[in-house]
């Protein structure tokens, strides 16, 4: 059987932590800022990290499990 390989895309915008976790930063801050609160920004600051169905099919489609 061939080796699995490794999605390019998932792999310039996740990361997998130490636990087996995929860890990403949230959308929404790239563009269009003018009109959105500071609270709103400043939320949308820090990374999240999926541990549910989603974030099991990036971390395998990753090639690290």
């Amino acid at each position: 059987m061939p080796k699995q390989k490794t999605h390019k895309a998932s792999k310039k915008r996740f990361r997998v932590t130490a636990t087996g976790k995929l860890k990403r930063s949230q959308a929404g801050k790239k563009h269009l800022n003018s009109y959105k609160s500071r609270k709103r920004k400043r939320n949308l600051r820090g990374a999240v990290i999926d541990t549910g169905l989603l974030g099991r099919k990036y971390v395998k489609m990753m090639g690290t499990v």
